[in-house]
């Protein structure tokens, strides 16, 4: 009997430490770019077309991407909306949060603003999410948050 509670509590030890794991390096492992939340800092992953992971960082170390608005567009499963229908989502509700979030109003000058958009097929299935990060326009990354002071 004690050899049968040894081993189960072995198991439950090993799954515990994943677990603690798992929490304490979330900043560093690579996930799905839809759990991104405002705040989080990542690497932008650039012209690719369909993004699924991104890598995170802690925003004290170097990352080119830090997300600023989450939202969800509306509509039916039946009709994606047009490159345009997108773009003015992200106009009318990304650059305002840009200049809540960093304190600046954008200008296109040194920041740029990136986002994340469902792809049909995520469409159909009900996808809505929009994902909108800050990042520099020369491509380099950044350290430290863009966050405003007193946020």
């Amino acid at each position: 009997m004690s050899k049968l509670l040894t081993g189960w509590g072995v198991r439950i030890l090993i799954i515990a430490i994943i677990g603690v794991g798992a929490f304490l390096l979330r900043d560093r492992l690579s996930s799905n770019a839809g759990d991104l939340t405002v705040g989080d800092c990542f690497d932008d992953p650039g012209s690719v077309t369909e993004v699924s992971d991104v890598q995170h960082h802690p925003c004290a170390e170097a990352h080119s991407g830090e997300v600023i608005y989450t939202g969800k567009m509306s509509g039916d499963n039946g009709s994606y909306p047009a490159d345009d229908v997108i773009l003015d989502f992200v106009t009318t509700n990304c650059l305002p949060a840009f200049a809540s979030y960093t304190g600046q109003e954008y200008d296109g000058q040194t920041l740029d603003v990136g986002y994340f958009h469902p792809t049909p097929d995520g469409w159909s299935s009900g996808d809505r999410d929009v994902i909108c990060y800050a990042v520099r326009i020369d491509g380099t990354s950044t350290t430290g948050s863009l966050k405003q002071a007193g946020q």
